[in-house]
């Protein structure tokens, strides 16, 4: 079949016809009375364990990056919890889902404000470990107003966690009942461990692939489900092509159901692996002109998110290999420039959403959108799927709440 023809199969989605209704809302609170129309289901059985790093976010906003022996002045400065996965945990707890974290911080002032914001937002923190020496970890975020660009400087929490910190028991208790447990790729050495039992109890697990990191290979052997950043797929594989990329990384990790790879205000890019087709009966096609072809497909002339979904088909890179799957689009809405802040923390928002997606079938690939003036969940349904679509995400304070979502269904959204 002609590439063209297949792609006449392709399914597009689009997210509401209007935002504006949206941008007037207020994020919700948890203890807010008011109590939407039509509500989302809570998934059953949705205890998600994290492991990773938590930190303390110092988020200072300047109007431009300073130079070099410059001093400067913040326009804006706010004091936060932070850490991939302290951040991704508050996503999925405000959506609804059980949150378990593992994780190492000091008995300070800084570990203690961790602890507090982490219980606030709903997130199990029995497993963390607290050392009554040393420093907790924290983050120097330099939000760059002009070019809408952050700039981290990270020191790590001292002591530094290892496998000992957890015992055999603490860990059995941590893994009881859990239905996906996800690595940030930090604290390697007793990530591993962790794997290694989720493995054995055959527990899924995400893997957040930011960039190559020590251990980080071993990891992603036992991983499920990967999200990674723009570089990543690319960096790890040497493959000439993202799509090409993600074709490798299917073929190098054969646990791996789907991989998705996120590209700021340009959407994301999901590869999933289809198993139960016969592949005789399916149409092969070079992925990177499959791309192309979808990209065609998009609506340029509107600023809202929109799916576009292949056919399953024999996905092929040149050189690297086939997988039977089907390869996903998601875009963004395209933000006016004096509407963004930052973007500090939207790739933890998007992987709590895509915690939340992996537990129910009607969100099987999930994308949060959130940016400080408009926090916005956008919503729609591909193929019988709904994804999260969206670019940004200002801050841990930003992310949304479970009953935003339920708004969202109230306006006729799908």
């Amino acid at each position: 079949m002609p590439l063209l023809a297949f792609v006449s199969s392709i399914t597009l989605v689009h997210s509401p016809s209007s935002f504006f209704l949206l941008s007037k809302l207020s994020r919700p609170r948890m203890s807010s009375s008011t109590s939407p129309s039509v509500s989302i289901p809570i998934p059953q059985n949705r205890v998600v364990l994290g492991l990773g790093t938590v930190s303390v976010d110092f988020l200072a906003a300047v109007t431009s990056y300073p130079n070099p022996d410059d001093k400067i002045r913040t326009t804006s400065l706010k004091v936060q919890g932070g850490g991939n996965v302290g951040n991704a945990l508050t996503s999925a707890a405000r959506l609804g889902l059980t949150a378990r974290i593992i994780s190492k911080v000091a008995n300070d002032s800084q570990g203690r404000s961790i602890l507090e914001e982490l219980e606030a937002d709903g997130v199990h923190t029995s497993f963390l470990v607290v050392s009554e020496g040393g420093i907790s970890p924290f983050t120097y975020v330099i939000v760059d107003n002009k070019t809408h660009t952050r700039t981290c400087i990270h020191t790590p929490g001292s002591p530094p966690m290892v496998p000992g910190d957890l015992s055999r028991s603490s860990l059995l208790s941590a893994l009881d009942g859990a239905t996906i447990v996800y690595f940030d790729a930090r604290l390697y050495e007793t990530a591993l461990v962790v794997a290694q039992e989720a493995a054995r109890q055959n527990i899924p697990v995400l893997v957040d692939a930011e960039r190559k990191r020590e251990g980080l290979d071993d990891l992603l052997t036992f991983a499920n489900y990967v999200v990674c950043s723009a570089k990543f797929p690319q960096e790890w594989t040497e493959a000439p092509s993202i799509p090409s990329a993600l074709v490798s990384m299917l073929l190098r990790l054969p646990k791996l159901r789907f991989v998705i790879v996120t590209l700021g205000e340009n959407g994301c890019i999901m590869l999933e692996r289809i198993t139960n087709e016969t592949p005789d009966q399916l149409e092969e096609f070079e992925v990177d002109s499959l791309l192309e072809v979808i990209k065609g497909r998009k609506d340029k002339n509107i600023n809202i998110p929109t799916s576009v979904s292949s056919p399953v088909a024999k996905l092929r890179a040149e050189g690297i290999g086939t997988v039977c799957g089907r390869l996903l689009l998601g875009t963004a809405e395209k933000i006016p420039e004096s509407e963004i802040l930052d973007t500090t923390g939207a790739g933890d928002a998007f992987i709590g959403a895509v915690l939340y997606g992996i537990h129910d079938f009607h969100f099987i690939s999930s994308l949060m959108c959130q940016h400080a003036t408009r926090e916005v969940v956008a919503i729609f349904c591909p193929g019988g799927c709904w994804m999260l679509s969206g670019f940004g995400c200002s801050k841990r304070s930003s992310i949304s709440y479970r009953s935003m979502l339920s708004i969202f269904l109230t306006i006729n959204i799908c």
